[in-house]
C-alpha cells in the first residue's frame, strides 16, 4: 500500500504532481532526456525497475523516450481520456504512479514509444 504522506515528504513538489496527480513536467526540461550512460531507470517513488538504457533513444519529443520495458510486466497501462483524447498512460505497476504515456509510432522494430515523465524516473548507472 502507497503512504502518500510519505510520498508528499519525499518528492519534490514537481514529482509528487507528476506522479501522483497526474501531471506533466515541460518538454526539454528533465534531467534524463539527454542521458546517454548505460544503466537501468527505476520509478522515482518507489524504486522499481522499469527500463533499461539500451531500450532508450532519441525521439526529439522532450520527454525520455524508450522502445520497450525492461521487462513485459516491468511497466503497468491505463486507458486515459484526459485533455480531449485518448491515450494509453503508464503506469509503476508496484505504486501505482503515473510515468508517461505510451504511443505506437516509435521508430524501432517495436513500433513503440514509451513517452516518460524525466522527474518519474531515478537513474542507476551501470
Amino acid at each position: 500500500m502507497v503512504d502518500e504522506d510519505d510520498l508528499r515528504k519525499r518528492l519534490s513538489p514537481l514529482q509528487y504532481h507528476v506522479m501522483r496527480e497526474k501531471g506533466t513536467e515541460r518538454p526539454f526540461t528533465g534531467e534524463h532526456l539527454r542521458e546517454t550512460r548505460e544503466g537501468r531507470y527505476l520509478c522515482a517513488a518507489c524504486g522499481h525497475m522499469l527500463f533499461s538504457s539500451s531500450s532508450k533513444f532519441d525521439s526529439r519529443c522532450g520527454w525520455p523516450s524508450f522502445d520497450a520495458p525492461m521487462d513485459p510486466d516491468a511497466v503497468g497501462t491505463a486507458e486515459d481520456t484526459g485533455h480531449g483524447m485518448v491515450r494509453t498512460e503508464v503506469l509503476c505497476p508496484n505504486c501505482g504512479s503515473h510515468l508517461g504515456h505510451l504511443f505506437d509510432d516509435g521508430p524501432t522494430e517495436t513500433g513503440t514509444r514509451y513517452c516518460i515523465n524525466s522527474v518519474a524516473l531515478d537513474f542507476e548507472e551501470d
